[in-house]
């Protein structure tokens, strides 16, 4: 409800309010020369300043009714209409002008202005309404455009707040609004579910398939990755991420699946070739024994010396020529192996190459860092073999210090190269065993296999110190990078996520007592 007012009729705007914060200020001041109220003087009222502007028909009259009547106030507009009454009685209309344009400059600027009736400018209350409407049709319409039910009520609900004027009840439009509200809480609920149960069954469908696949699969990586990406919030950059790995992953399984169609179809050519040199040679050693026997023959019944000459210049011959069609028939074995020989390299290329693109899956892009996916790989793998064997592991969960900091100073460059030069620091502190994977953001995890807690603290500690002793350098400028870290050692049987919490919550220790430290779980 709008406060009432008394101020005279014909003061609108910035003056009316000018009379309300006189009236408001009806304390007494203790300011440097201001003039204090007077709790026995009343404040001037609204019926004796139309009798005091009734007369003022005259510049000298109205200039000390305007005196008289900001006197009236109270706190410090008395004090400045006493200078002005004392002014007006001296003649001085210097120190009247001066005591006008401090009046101006110190309270009239200061008000915000209110649109005069019959104006262009609107008021508040109007531009609230467009802020409202653009709201609706720009924001709430755009979203809901494919909604039957819900985009022509929300069209309906803007064309009648587009209409209100000031001063009409908002008493329907405000239940309007509170009811498209709730019914898009409603669908947005909905929404969430038939989300969250269409990737529960798309997860149920690719554990089905993973299922039916050889362990060691391509295709395993493949179905991980995605199931890895529904178990989390599916934003954009993941998603792009997980995406560019398939495409790549696709795409040379298309070149190992020709490489071995290559191959496949150069074996079968050699088969081929082989059998048919294997029938042409059994045909030619067929002729062969007959043509032996029939120089036999020939040899027995020779009459002289010359006869038998001629029958073994025949035999030569012909042994001659099976033995041309041998070597023939093993050149192009040799050739036909070969040809599969050299399919087969390429389809080992292809794999190793297949084998590189699936690790890429389990890599940070940014850091070459293990992501997450790849460090809970890693760790079912070392834990399996810490229980294993009886000897001891350790995770430290390091968190960089100011970093939107840096992100604010020199930009998400300069953030990004803060990541990679704290991966590279950092392993390089590391053992062979160790391992580092990035969990998100500026938040990296060390896994230390066969470690006691005491190592492993020496470790991250060094590791700090190497940071310290090697800052950043970007763009020209010597950058100071550093991380607060808390260790925890694994016990037998303990969850993943169970023992990064108890690091993590170690590191916000290390935080606490004043950053760039690292600090040993207590619990």
């Amino acid at each position: 409800m709008a406060e009432r007012s008394d101020a005279p009729p014909g003061l609108t705007g910035g003056f009316r309010r000018l009379w309300a914060r006189g009236h408001k200020r009806a304390q007494p001041s203790a300011g440097k020369g201001l003039a204090p109220h007077d709790p026995a003087r009343p404040l001037i009222s609204a019926a004796q300043l139309q009798v005091l502007f009734a007369h003022a028909d005259t510049p000298p009259a109205l200039v000390a009714a305007f005196a008289d009547g900001l006197a009236g106030l109270g706190g410090e507009l008395r004090g400045m209409g006493q200078r002005l009454q004392a002014a007006c009685a001296d003649g001085d209309w210097n120190a009247y002008g001066r005591a006008m344009r401090q009046l101006i400059d110190k309270y009239i600027r200061t008000i915000p202005d209110e649109p005069v009736p019959g104006s262009d400018l609107p008021s508040e209350s109007e531009q609230l309404r467009g802020l409202l409407h653009h709201t609706l049709v720009m924001a709430v319409e755009t979203l809901l455009r494919e909604d039957a039910r819900l985009y022509p009520q929300t069209q309906s609900v803007a064309d009648q707040l587009k209409d209100w004027q000031p001063g009409q009840p908002l008493a329907a439009l405000d239940g309007q609004l509170k009811d498209l509200c709730h019914a898009i809480g409603q669908a947005s609920h909905e929404t969430s579910d038939a989300q969250e149960l269409l990737r529960s069954l798309f997860d149920l469908l690719l554990e089905n398939v993973g299922e039916l696949l050889e362990d060691g699969s391509w295709l395993q990586d493949q179905i991980a990755a995605a199931r890895s990406l529904l178990s989390g919030p599916l934003d954009r950059e993941r998603l792009e991420e997980t995406r560019s790995g398939l495409r790549e992953v696709i795409y040379k399984q298309g070149l190992l699946k020709q490489g071995l169609n290559e191959s496949k179809a150069a074996m079968k050519d050699m088969m081929v070739t082989f059998v048919e040199r294997l029938d042409g040679m059994a045909s030619s050693t067929g002729e062969f024994h007959d043509r032996i026997s029939f120089h036999a023959q020939a040899v027995r019944d020779s009459r002289s010396i010359a006869e038998l000459g001629k029958r073994m210049e025949d035999i030569l011959e012909d042994t001659a020529q099976l033995q041309r069609q041998a070597l023939r028939a093993r050149d192009d074995l040799c050739a036909v192996r070969e040809e599969a020989e050299a399919a087969e390299r390429r389809v080992a290329s292809l794999e190793q190459e297949l084998q590189s693109v699936s690790n890429l899956v389990r890599i940070d892009q940014l850091t070459e860092a293990l992501n997450r996916r790849g460090f809970e790989e890693l760790f079912r793998r070392e834990s399996s073999r810490a229980l294993r064997s009886g000897e001891p592991l350790c995770l430290a969960l390091l968190d960089l210090d100011d970093f939107r900091l840096i992100n604010a100073t020199h930009g998400h460059l300069g953030g990004d190269a803060a990541l990679r030069h704290v991966v590279a620091v950092v392993r390089g502190a590391l053992r062979g065993s160790d391992a580092i994977g990035r969990f998100g953001g500026e938040e990296f995890v060390l896994l230390l296999p066969d470690t006691s807690l005491r190592e492993a603290q020496a470790i991250v500690a060094r590791a700090l110190q190497r940071l310290a002793q090697r800052p950043l350098l970007h763009e020209g400028e010597r950058l100071a990078v550093t991380f607060s870290a808390g260790v925890a050692p694994w016990r037998a049987g303990e969850a993943q996520d169970a023992l990064v919490e108890r690091a993590d919550r170690a590191m916000y220790e290390a935080k606490a007592a004043g950053k760039n430290r690292v600090v040993v779980a207590r619990d």
